[in-house]
C-alpha cells in the first residue's frame, strides 16, 4: 500500500479547508527552509478548538485575528502538541486574545520553561559543550555561542499555566473522542490525537508523510536513546491506528497509509545506522566528522544544530545495541567503532 493524498493542494493562507467532519485544515508560513506549518480547527458545539499555533510572526498574529474575528463562535481551548516554537510560540498571545485555557504534557511545558530560561541542561551553553564532546569544529562552536538562545527569540513568552493531558487520556470535542497518544524522540512528551470515529489522527510532528522527523538527543540526557523511543512510538501509531485513517501532520499534506509509512522510516533509519556502521569500520568516527554521512548535502548553522542532534541520536541507538563501541580519546572527543561481527 503506497501513501494517498486525499487534498492535492493546501490551503491559501488564511483559508480553511474541511478535511474531515468538523475538522478544519490551516496553513500558516514558517522562516525557515520548513516553510510551512499546519494547524486544525475542531467544531466543538457552538465554538472551536485550536490544536497548536504557528509562529510568533506579525504576518501570523494578522491571519489569526482575522480568522477569529470570523469564526460563528468563542475559541474553547487550545490545545498544543509540543514545544517547539512553530507549536507553542503563539500560545500566550492566543490565550490572551481568545481567554481560552492551553492544554498540553506536563513534559512538554516543563521543558519549554527550561529550554527558555536555559536550566536544567537546556539551552545554548550546555549544547554548545554537547557539541564539543562530539567533535564539532571551534568555528561553528563560537557561532552557536554568539547566537544564544534561539528559543527565547522565537517564543516570546511562555504561558504560566495549562491544563495537563496524559498518556491515556480521552479529549471529548464536539461530543467525539480523540484517543492521546504520547510519542518521544521528537520531544520529550509529543500528544498526538485519534478520533476512531472519524478515523482522523492529528499526528503533529511523530508522523510526516514525506520527511522524517528530527530526532535529537539533548544535552541534559545524553545518553538518552531518542531514535529508539521514536521507532517504538511509531510502531504504537502502526498497531493502534486504522490503516484507512487520515493522517493530518504538521508539515506536507493529509494522507492516508499510516502502517507504510511507518514500515518506509523504519527502512529509512536502519540504512543511515548501517552507513553510520561501515563508516566506524576502520577509523574511529565522532559524530561532527558522520554529519556528511548522515546528510549528503551543505547544512547551514541552524541546520547543523538538527543535524549534531540527529547524529548523536543514531550514534547512541547503535552503541546501546551492540553494534559500535563507544570511547573518549584523549583530547576528550567521544568516538565510535564498528564491533566485529
Amino acid at each position: 500500500m503506497t501513501l494517498h493524498y486525499p487534498h492535492a493542494h493546501a490551503p491559501e493562507n488564511g483559508a480553511l479547508t474541511e478535511v474531515a467532519a468538523g475538522v478544519f485544515w490551516l496553513r500558516m508560513p514558517l522562516p525557515f527552509q520548513l516553510d510551512h506549518i499546519n494547524l486544525w480547527l475542531l467544531r466543538d458545539g457552538d465554538g472551536w478548538v485550536i490544536v497548536d499555533t504557528g509562529f510568533p510572526d506579525d504576518a501570523v498574529r494578522e491571519t489569526w485575528t482575522k480568522i477569529i474575528d470570523g469564526l460563528d463562535g468563542p475559541v474553547k481551548r487550545l490545545i498544543v502538541t509540543h514545544f517547539h516554537p512553530d507549536h507553542l510560540g503563539l500560545a500566550t498571545w492566543l490565550m490572551e486574545k481568545t481567554g481560552a485555557p492551553l492544554s498540553m504534557t506536563t513534559g512538554e511545558f516543563l521543558t519549554a520553561h527550561a529550554v527558555w530560561h536555559e536550566f536544567g541542561g537546556h539551552g545554548a551553553r550546555f549544547m554548545v559543550e554537547q557539541f564539543r564532546q562530539h567533535g564539532l569544529g571551534a568555528n561553528l562552536l563560537a557561532k552557536f555561542e554568539q547566537r544564544g538562545s534561539g528559543y527565547r527569540k522565537a517564543v516570546p513568552s511562555l504561558p504560566d499555566y495549562y491544563e495537563r493531558i496524559k498518556a491515556g487520556d480521552t479529549v471529548t470535542v464536539n461530543g467525539r473522542i480523540w484517543q492521546v497518544f504520547i510519542g518521544h524522540g521528537h520531544a520529550p512528551e509529543h500528544m498526538a490525537l485519534y478520533c476512531a470515529e472519524l478515523d482522523v489522527l492529528i499526528s503533529g510532528d511523530m508522523l510526516l508523510p514525506r520527511i522524517s522527523t528530527n530526532v535529537s538527543v539533548f544535552a541534559a540526557t545524553p545518553n538518552a536513546d531518542a531514535l529508539g523511543w521514536y521507532l517504538d512510538s511509531l510502531d504504537v501509531f502502526a498497531s493502534e491506528v486504522s490503516e484507512k485513517a487520515l493522517v493530518l501532520p504538521s508539515h506536507g499534506l493529509p494522507f492516508t497509509g499510516v502502517q507504510p509509512r511507518v514500515k518506509a522510516l523504519h527502512a529509512h533509519h536502519e540504512e543511515r545506522l548501517q552507513a553510520l556502521e561501515t563508516s566506524c569500520e576502520e577509523t574511529p568516527k565522532c559524530a561532527a566528522e558522520l554529519l556528511e554521512t548522515l546528510f549528503q548535502r551543505a547544512l547551514d548553522t541552524h541546520q547543523t544544530m538538527f543535524a549534531m542532534g540527529e547524529a548523536i541520536a543514531h550514534l547512541n541507538y547503535l552503541e546501546q545495541a551492540g553494534r559500535l563501541s563507544r570511547n573518549i580519546d584523549a583530547d576528550g572527543v567521544i568516538r565510535y567503532s564498528r564491533l566485529p561481527h
